[in-house]
């Protein structure tokens, strides 16, 4: 952003610091004029034509600026990707010791990715490990929603599960 000397522009539309337009000025009369009101000339529009030059405190500008963006960071969530890795031929047990920690990071706000690596020659059968991730998801469909289908990525089929309520 530039400021009072750093502007280069011939001439500038001038807004002052209550909002009125004060019309098209020279840049030496639009900085007498800031000056005379112990603010600063902030060029807020450079693409206009001819450019907009705004008479404000641009100490007291950016750090409100600065206080609006530690707002916008502080309310923001921060989404965690978590993987659960399956295979094709899963046995019945650490399918559910899988299922539970998805449900887990799921309860917590996070999303999960569901992922079977095909070994050998398993990825002739890629409809057993579809079945596979269709099933979990299926089991978690209670706490979370399909953000995107199983598909097939080089030897891997993954599908990414969302958390409920954050949709709703």
């Amino acid at each position: 952003m530039y400021v009072n000397e750093g502007i280069r522009a011939r001439e500038l539309r001038v807004i002052d610091h209550n909002g009125d337009q004060l019309g098209v000025k020279t840049r030496n009369e639009a900085l007498e004029i800031a000056e005379r009101a112990n603010l600063d000339l902030v060029l807020v529009a450079p693409q206009a034509k001819p450019p907009v030059a705004r008479i404000m405190d641009h100490g007291k500008f950016k750090f409100e600026q600065q206080k609006k963006d530690r707002e916008v960071r502080k309310n923001q969530k921060v989404i965690v990707m978590k993987e659960v890795r399956l295979s094709p031929t899963i046995d019945e047990h650490d399918f559910q010791t899988k299922l539970r920690n998805a449900i887990k990071f799921l309860e917590k706000g996070d999303k999960v990715k569901a992922s079977i690596r095909f070994k050998g020659r398993a990825i002739t059968h890629k409809e057993i490990g579809q079945r596979v991730l269709d099933r979990f998801a299926v089991a978690c469909a209670e706490v979370s929603t399909i953000e995107s289908k199983p598909k097939m990525e080089g030897r891997s089929m993954f599908l990414v599960l969302q958390p409920k309520n954050e949709k709703e």
